[in-house]
């Protein structure tokens, strides 16, 4: 990884992104430093991808940005060196909900994924929601039944329990009994964000409220420092 800076803003958003109450979405376009947001709807790669990024499009324009939407739905695409080199220059780059198994497949070890580790160590915004932060994250929550599997890795030891607010108790409660060895699980309501400053800090902004467990145990925001 060739880097010259320092990370940007990240944020972990718990689901149902690019809504009304959605409101930290201003302070991350700000946090960028300009106006374009490059939306990669990878995991909504079976679910009409172009209808999130039009969702997108009109969100980001009432906050007075716009979107362009990078279509790497497959492996072919995550390894295009032209892709690549978009999210590379990118400024602020969303990765939307869907499937979290297949965003993994798509980016894992990918010349895109490359870009977007360099581009976030450089600087750039980075978001994801629902499947995007449980990819962000490693592990990651298998949402089929709750179990921990291999995400991104973009944030380590760290793993994300997105729409906690509709979440099951049979599943919260399996991931949280698997969750050992010092892991730290972020459950985030929908329209809620978990910030990470590029000063490290963390912080949570939006609608609802973000819980933090470690070893299964209810912590508070520091812990996500260690």
């Amino acid at each position: 990884m060739t880097t010259n800076g320092h990370p940007g803003v990240l944020a972990l958003v718990g689901g149902a992104e690019w809504g009304d109450q959605c409101t930290f979405d201003s302070g991350l376009l700000e946090a960028s430093g300009g106006t374009e947001v490059l939306v990669l709807p990878t995991a909504a790669a079976y679910e009409h991808p172009d209808r999130a990024v039009a969702t997108a499009a009109r969100h980001f324009e009432d906050l007075g940005g716009r979107v362009r939407g990078l279509m790497v739905l497959g492996r072919t695409d995550a390894e295009d060196p032209e892709m690549a080199a978009v999210v590379r220059a990118a400024r602020f780059v969303y990765l939307g909900g869907g499937s979290p198994l297949h965003l993994r497949s798509v980016l894992k070890d990918s010349k895109v994924w490359q870009a977007l580790e360099e581009a976030w160590h450089d600087g750039a915004v980075v978001a994801g929601s629902s499947a995007g932060a449980m990819a962000l994250c490693d592990p990651m929550i298998d949402p089929r039944g709750g179990a921990l599997t291999l995400g991104l890795g973009l944030i380590e030891q760290v793993a994300v329990l997105p729409h906690a607010n509709t979440w099951s108790p049979e599943k919260a409660h399996r991931t949280f009994s698997l969750a050992a060895g010092g892991l730290r699980i972020a459950a985030i309501d929908e329209q809620t964000a978990l910030i990470r400053d590029p000063d490290g800090a963390w912080r949570t902004d939006g609608l609802g409220n973000v819980r933090l467990f470690v070893d299964g145990q209810a912590a508070d925001l520091d812990a996500l420092d260690v």
